[in-house]
């Protein structure tokens, strides 16, 4: 038993002719006869008694015409929703980001994203980069953003905005009006840096290292949670520190900290899409997948007007 099936009986029943059924469904005669014959045989009961002039229902087909409707409003409905689910007029997107992508980038990409598809809710998680890849691992977020590349198996990880770290002194320091220190010279200096794990932390280590530092011996004096605590620490005078540029943006230009140039090492970064190798998990996740892509590309988001609208189902009888 098949709805195809089902939709033939249900024509049938309510035309009482088969030739009628027929061209409601765009069928032939004897398609639509083939497909009543299968009905009863899977069943193994006849459905209906075929007179000259029209036909009826046995006691079997009247069992089965009013469960035959409800089946076929249910899978109606289904459909309907799974429309509604892939034209995202509906559904829920989970993200997951470390603190720089979750507030400096995210929250507006996710705006601009609202207002095209105001039907699609958003919960964004904010949490550290290792944090961020366990939720993405254990499927409890459908697309994450880390400051650090992640090489793990079930996953998959894609270079999806550049930004760079920026070394930032207190508004006292005696490096305010320097243009560059060396590595050297910073390495010298209290340290306030992010705690071991996150994307800014092992991005920092990572540039130094390419350069041929290290932290290892290092003054660190302090590791935070939060790169705004960070940033309040250093302009507190308690240590110097490298943030990245989009956090540090407001507080330099209020003149809370300053900037500092550091002489020998590349400080651009990349801050890294990782999603499951099975992603996308749903059509809300796998549109805001391209409009990330369009919005770095400056491509901006399709047109809605567009789109072609879902055929419609034909009505059960």
């Amino acid at each position: 038993m098949n709805l195809k099936q089902l939709e033939a009986f249900l024509w049938v029943a309510e035309l009482q002719s088969f030739t009628r059924a027929a061209r409601q469904l765009y069928m032939s005669q004897p398609a639509v006869s083939f497909q009543i014959k299968s009905l009863e045989e899977s069943l193994g009961a006849p459905l209906f008694y075929r007179g000259d002039k029209k036909v009826e229902l046995t006691e079997a087909g009247r069992l089965l015409y009013p469960e035959a409707r409800q089946i076929l409003r249910h899978y109606q409905k289904i459909k309907a929703g799974l429309d509604e689910l892939k034209g995202l007029k509906r559904g829920h997107l989970y993200l997951g980001a470390s603190t720089i992508p979750g507030e400096y980038l995210l929250p507006l990409l996710i705006g601009r994203f609202h207002r095209h598809y105001p039907g699609v809710e958003v919960t964004l998680r904010i949490a550290g980069s290792g944090e961020v890849i366990r939720w993405v691992r254990e499927r409890e977020i459908d697309l994450g953003v880390t400051g650090a590349p992640v090489k793990e198996e079930g996953l998959e990880c894609l270079p999806w905005h550049q930004d760079r770290l920026v070394l930032i002194v207190g508004p006292e320091h005696p490096w305010v009006g320097r243009k560059a220190v060396s590595p050297d010279e910073l390495l010298a200096q209290p340290l306030i840096l992010r705690e071991p794990g996150s994307g800014t932390r092992r991005s920092l280590e990572v540039k130094l290292a390419q350069a041929g530092y290290s932290l290892e011996g290092a003054r660190v004096v302090m590791e935070l949670g939060s790169t705004r605590a960070v940033i309040t620490a250093v302009q507190a005078g308690l240590g110097v520190s490298l943030v990245s540029a989009l956090a540090a943006a407001e507080p330099l230009a209020l003149g809370r900290v300053h900037q500092v140039s550091l002489q020998d090492v590349d400080l651009t970064r990349d801050l890294y899409l990782i999603h499951s190798s099975e992603w996308p998990g749903s059509f809300a996740a796998g549109a805001f997948w391209d409009f990330m892509r369009q919005e770095q590309n400056g491509t901006g988001i399709e047109n809605e007007s567009n789109k072609k609208a879902p055929p419609t189902e034909r009505p059960v009888p």
